[in-house]
């Protein structure tokens, strides 16, 4: 392989934990936790979200096990096709593609929020009308303008992202914890009351939000060959990204519930923000300092989501399972600059579809999400026995009970999402997802036809062997 087609390894110790941090803790917790606690309590929204982060814990178990083991761009493309072969390789990755699809359009809908909080009368221009919400020049504008800044960052390489990630990382982290602080010392146990709400069929609810919050420790095995670590040390950090999230959401449920009844969190739009204020005796300074955190969760995720969603359709371009135009590497600063500009193609439209469209990327991008998952744990099982000799340098003690509870909690997660189940998906999700897929069916029959499947047979031995 020629040295120009070869991504850069600029990543270390810092660089890998706060692109994976930062990528999970993106808008979510500004905008969304008032929801979790009024669908199942306070104290429900933290059970929900710790049984979201165990589920999530044994997964990133599995993943950090194959991360180490095979540190290819892809990461869950390499996986499940060494364990269950081509076919099933483009499914997993496609899906897991969809949910970083999601959460980057997420984030290019959730900015124009940002500043409808922070700017009087910010929505201007009356455009059309979605599901009772108006779109608005000036609101779907914002939105479009950061995702093209965001593409263009990440369009100029791995190291200057990476050192924008890392600031913006520690901005959330000091207003993180200025909340927890503030509303620990003036919030009251009486306000978190009702501490379970909607029973059962409000902690599914939120349990099923959890993953999309979750996402962003798997942007590692995306990036795992810019990375510059022993092998070992991967599977590490990837592990201690997601307890660190876990320990994160939990910390700000419970710190907005100190502060804000549930009336007061059903009647704004930043529930985190106006919690910060409540905490600091009303200043709106303080909610302005917190959504400035808000914003860096926004940039985090959405840089860290550029980068996983980029390498996994570079991997599949690679192995002739998407059009070779996609696997191309810019001469210059070694990025997969296609990919990134067919990302920041779809980021750009999904503002405009108005702040609903918040809702059905978070609940549509969820399955994908999941699906991969599941996929990953069952590939960590397959392989324990199908590869023994493989060498893991993060090699996990319980073998395959760790994959299979990983596998059956990930697949049972996946199935509250279908018809029927309280939290059930709505039409508008299900038709994203059926596009989404349809797209995927087309661009794999052509190119399957064009480069033929001993092209893909050759290029993925090719890369497994070089890591054999």
């Amino acid at each position: 392989m020629d040295s120009d087609q070869k991504l850069l390894k600029l990543l270390g110790n810092k660089d890998v934990l706060a692109l994976a941090f930062g990528a999970m803790i993106g808008w979510g917790w500004v905008v969304t936790t008032g929801i979790w606690i009024n669908e199942a309590g306070s104290l429900g929204a933290i059970l929900a979200f710790v049984i979201g982060g165990i589920m999530v814990i044994f997964v990133g178990l599995t993943y950090a096990e194959l991360a180490a083991a095979m540190p290819l761009v892809g990461g869950e493309f390499v996986y499940t096709y060494k364990a269950m072969g081509r076919v099933m390789s483009f499914v997993t990755t496609w899906a897991i593609i969809f949910g970083y699809v999601s959460v980057v359009a997420f984030e290019a809908v959730a900015l124009p929020t940002v500043f409808e909080y922070l700017i009087p009368n910010f929505s201007q221009g009356y455009l059309y009308t979605i599901q009772g919400w108006d779109v608005t020049i000036t609101w779907a504008g914002t939105g479009m303008i950061g995702s093209i800044f965001i593409a263009w960052v990440n369009y100029r390489g791995i190291k200057l992202t990476s050192f924008i990630n890392i600031i913006l990382t520690l901005l959330i982290i000091i207003a993180g914890i200025l909340l927890i602080t503030g509303s620990s010392v003036t919030g009251t146990t009486a306000t978190m009351e009702p501490f379970f709400q909607n029973g059962f069929a409000g902690l599914l609810t939120v349990v099923v939000m959890t993953p999309f919050m979750f996402v962003g420790f798997d942007v590692i095995p995306q990036a795992a060959e810019e990375i510059n670590l022993p092998k070992k040390r991967i599977g590490q950090l990837l592990i201690f990204s997601v307890i660190l999230a876990v320990i994160w959401y939990v910390a700000i449920i419970f710190g907005v519930s100190r502060v804000m009844t549930p009336s007061e969190l059903a009647a704004t739009n930043l529930a985190t923000a106006d919690a910060m204020g409540n905490a600091f005796g009303g200043s709106q300074l303080m909610a302005n300092i917190l959504v400035l955190g808000g914003i860096g969760g926004i940039l985090t995720s959405w840089l860290g989501f550029y980068v996983g969603g980029s390498r996994a359709i570079y991997a599949l371009a690679k192995a002739g399972m998407l059009p070779k135009f996609l696997g191309e590497l810019h001469p210059k600063y070694r990025t997969p600059h296609k990919a990134i500009i067919l990302i920041a193609l779809l980021s750009t439209m999904a503002p405009l579809l108005g702040r609903p469209a918040l809702v059905w990327f978070v609940d549509a991008g969820g399955i994908g999400l999941v699906i991969g998952w599941s996929m990953v744990a069952l590939s960590f099982v397959i392989l324990r026995k199908k590869a023994p000799e493989m060498e893991r340098p993060f090699k996990l003690r319980g073998g395959s009970v760790i994959g299979w509870i990983a596998t059956i909690l990930a697949f049972g997660i996946a199935t509250l999402y279908l018809p029927g189940m309280p939290s059930a998906l709505g039409i508008p999700e299900w038709i994203i997802i059926g596009f989404w897929f349809l797209i995927g069916t087309v661009f794999y029959n052509y190119s399957m036809r064009k480069y033929g499947k001993e092209n893909a047979e050759e290029h993925m031995k090719k890369e497994i062997d070089r890591i054999a």
